[in-house]
């Protein structure tokens, strides 16, 4: 039995980061909103972790995400959809992972605008992996092969073949 029968060579999506960063200028309350309603899952706050050449003070709120690990397929569709299905190519790296940022919330099919918040963007990190990626996840140490890693073109063909992306 060869191994593209087994499904071994099959890319699937492991997880959607949705990122808000805020900065001072942005409240955390409208954005943490943003996401919630965007995804329906619990936001983390994210905060500094020490004293940046930014003047932003030891452990203060400057953003917000969120990871998305079931039901992903339909979601990633209305996030395409915000970007009128087409990505760059610059947008994957070598490691088979991509992302690209959503303008305004409410180019997001669904979203409705919210006089309070005004608009806002968001970055969407999508990361990919093959059956038998839990190897880089476990305490003992493990490799996965050079064979068996995604690469750029692979992550592009099932963007393409999956939803119907346009690579530009």
């Amino acid at each position: 039995m060869l191994v593209s029968e087994m499904g071994m060579r099959d890319v699937k999506i492991e997880k959607i980061t949705l990122n808000m960063g805020c900065g001072s200028k942005t409240p955390i309350d409208s954005a943490t909103f943003v996401l919630k309603n965007l995804s329906g899952g619990k936001v983390v706050v994210t905060k500094t972790r020490k004293r940046s050449t930014f003047n932003v003070p030891k452990n203060k709120a400057i953003g917000c995400k969120i990871t998305i690990r079931k039901n992903t397929k339909p979601f990633l569709k209305r996030l395409f959809e915000a970007k009128e299905n087409k990505l760059k190519q610059a947008s994957f790296d070598n490691t088979g992972n991509f992302s690209f940022g959503v303008k305004e919330y409410i180019d997001v099919p669904g979203m409705e605008y919210e006089p309070k918040i005004g608009v806002l963007g968001f970055d969407v990190c999508v990361t990919l992996e093959r059956p038998g990626y839990r190897v880089k996840r476990k305490r003992l140490p493990g490799k996965i092969s050079k064979t068996h890693l995604i690469k750029k073109e692979d992550a592009i063909d099932f963007v393409k073949k999956e939803f119907g992306v346009e690579i530009e």
